[in-house]
């Protein structure tokens, strides 16, 4: 039944973080409901159904918010829930009737997540962004790159995913655990150009020490280390290297046979020119799997790059289970994991509309209010497959 069994909540359709941190939510047992636009949105990729692996495990009811009736149907849902998921731009849902006022006047116990990328106030809370320019703000993109190269998209994990989904993610179950004190709801403003500055927490720490002074792809945890690199093998293929510590690397140097007398001046940045050009060498001289066969399981801190065909497919990811496959799609399997509250295996996301009957019954709706929603268009019911 998952950790969250019993949590009630709902998640207005949005792009990128928010359904991610449903999804978060839901894989872990809650019982999300997204409420989702009568007409098909274009919000973000255009995939088919079995591959959006981020709307899984919750259900769907479509509604009208821009139409009394629609708006009404939602607070109805919000007022049985614990918690809101929402995405917009600041102020569009107070202008709908949905803000926190609006659901707190009916749910004063809500807690009421805001998820945006420059947050709820100051002089770029109105201005469209997308993950990389949010993570440009924070700081962390700057140091993301090779030496003497521009800064590098790191996918947008870091600002859609780490900065805002997890955050908020932390954010709703922190206010929900002082709900359990006060009583009361409360608005958590999860903005992702904080999320990704905290997540650089460390490196702003770092560089005010001295620690982190070079440029771009010339420090430690940025490539600039050879010890903690990737690097091309003789088939093309990629490995990865983090022997950052003298016990690790001293490990690494003996299984591949490096010379001995980088072993005593790993940290002596002299010498990282002609230390990286002698790992290339090596990983260059055998394919990835033969160095798989000599280095994985050791303390040599080495892993081959593998990629999304071959990581689930991968013999530790195999003993784990952790990837799962639904409708013959593979996808990570919820996570964390939790030794008593086992999560149901995850469901495939809902067509739009799925679950309009369904929930909007639960919610206290007779069978003649919800007709009349439907046929007056201030809500969808999709056809039964």
């Amino acid at each position: 039944m998952g950790p969250l069994h019993g949590l009630k909540v709902i998640e207005l359709a949005s792009i990128g973080p928010g359904p991610m941190c449903a999804m978060l939510l839901a894989d872990l047992g809650a019982d999300v409901v997204r409420v989702d636009r009568i007409e098909p949105s274009g919000l973000g990729l255009a995939v088919p159904r079995k591959h959006d692996i981020n709307g899984r495990n919750r259900r769907s009811v479509a509604l009208d918010l821009k139409r009394p009736a629609g708006r009404d149907a939602a607070l109805q849902l919000i007022t049985g829930a614990d918690a809101l998921i929402e995405g917009f731009r600041p102020g569009v849902a107070e202008r709908l009737g949905l803000g926190p006022s609006d659901c707190h006047a009916r749910n004063p116990g809500l807690v009421y997540g805001r998820m945006t990328g420059f947050g709820q106030s100051g002089p770029l809370a109105d201005a469209a962004g997308h993950d990389l320019n949010y993570i440009a703000l924070s700081g962390a993109l700057h140091a993301i790159g090779n030496a003497g190269g521009k800064p590098v998209p790191p996918l947008n994990l870091v600002g859609d995913y780490g900065g805002g989904a997890l955050y908020l993610a932390f954010g709703l179950m922190a206010a929900l655990f002082e709900r359990s004190r006060s009583g009361l709801g409360q608005v958590v403003d999860a903005a992702m150009v904080d999320g990704a500055g905290s997540l650089a927490s460390i490196f702003y720490g770092l560089h005010a020490s001295g620690a982190w002074g070079e440029p771009r792809g010339a420090n430690l945890l940025d490539g600039g280390a050879p010890f903690y690199d990737t690097y091309e093998t003789a088939d093309g293929r990629w490995v990865s290297l983090g022997a950052l510590e003298p016990k690790f690397f001293a490990e690494f140097s003996r299984l591949a046979g490096l010379d001995p007398r980088f072993q005593t001046c790993q940290y002596d940045r002299s010498e990282w020119p002609a230390l990286r050009s002698e790992i290339g060498a090596l990983f260059k001289s055998r394919t990835r799997d033969a160095w798989c066969a000599l280095l994985e399981g050791s303390d040599a801190c080495f892993a081959p790059v593998l990629d999304f065909d071959e990581a689930p497919r991968h013999a530790h990811a195999r003993s784990r289970n952790a990837f799962v496959s639904i409708d013959g799609v593979a996808q990570p399997a919820p996570a964390p994991r939790f030794d008593r509250s086992l999560a149901d295996a995850p469901r495939r996301a809902p067509r739009r509309g799925e679950n309009t009957r369904e929930v909007l019954t639960e919610a206290g709706f007779d069978h003649a209010r919800i007709d009349a929603l439907l046929a007056a268009g201030d809500a969808l019911q999709a056809d039964q497959p």
